[in-house]
This record gives C-alpha cells, structure tokens and sequence, in this order.
C-alpha cells in the first residue's frame, strides 16, 4: 500500500509540474493595445491621393505585400520606398526572396529614416544569379523604436548584374 501511495504521489508531482501556466494574457477587446495602427494619411503623401500611416509604440515589422511569379534571374531587385518620419529609433525596408524553399533576405540597414525627417527615398536591393528564381518576394518596413512612419510610392524593379 505504500509504494503505490508513492507511485500516486510522484504522479502527482509530474502532472503539477508539466502543467502551463500563463503567464500574461492579452485583452484585445480594444485594438489600441497593440501599440501599432495604419491608416491612409490623404493629407500628408508624396505622391497620390495618399500614404500609409504606421504609428507604433514599440519596434515592429509590417508586411506591406507580396509578389509572386516574378520572372527574374541574373539581375539584381531593388525595393524602393519614399518614406518620411517622426522616430525615437530608426525605420528601413526589408525584403524577403522565397527561393527554392528558402526564405532569404536583404535589410537595408545603411539606408534608413530616423527622427524627425521629410520624405526621403530608401531602398535595399537583392541579387539573384543565374538559375536563382524567386517563388515570392515578401516586401516589409521594419520600425526599430516608436514614433510615426509614413510610406508612399513603393517600387520594385528589376537593374542589371553589374
């Protein structure tokens, strides 16, 4: 009778400490806690009848759209934005190439957008060799910090191999 009292009580033990235990839960009855909103700004653009808006209180990555049967090998994709900004932190494009199963990417790290700054064109390109042709290219902007971003008159285009 002991040793299965035991048993039991060492099962008890494991159950207890396998179980999970929440540790936050997140109220989203209200989308403001999420800290991010986009919306179309028709007064502040730089081209068009509007831009989009990102306002965030924390870093964040928005996928602003993806691309796919893109007939392109041996040349080199840029991704161009005109973004302008009001930043604690730093604001950059980041491009996502689906190739043969892997995802791979090209962050435009030397040319960002920080402070308070007017419309400025930014861009990161990716090079694909012969033979390397992507599934799809996923298009983001990456916000390191808080603040206001807005993006306009996104481009992707295809440039020689140099």
């Amino acid at each position: 009778m002991k040793s299965v009292l035991t048993i039991v009580a060492v099962l008890m033990l494991l159950v207890g400490t396998t179980r999970a235990q929440d540790l936050k839960k997140l109220n989203l009855d209200d989308a403001s806690v999420i800290g991010t909103t986009i919306q179309t700004d028709t007064q502040v653009k730089a081209e068009g009848k509007g831009a989009i808006k990102i306002t965030t209180q924390w870093p964040t990555t928005i996928c602003l759209g993806e691309v796919s049967a893109l007939n392109i090998e041996g040349a080199k994709l840029v991704y161009k934005a005109r973004v302008k900004s009001d930043l604690e932190g730093t604001a950059y494009l980041e491009l996502w190439a689906h190739v043969g199963g892997g995802p791979y990417f090209s962050r435009g790290l030397k040319d960002v957008v920080s402070q308070k700054s007017d419309w400025k064109t930014i861009q990161t390109p990716f090079f694909f060799q012969k033979g390397q042709k992507p599934d799809k290219v996923t298009l983001n902007v990456v916000i390191n910090g808080k603040g206001t971003l807005w993006i306009d008159d996104v481009v992707l285009s295809r440039e020689p191999l140099k």
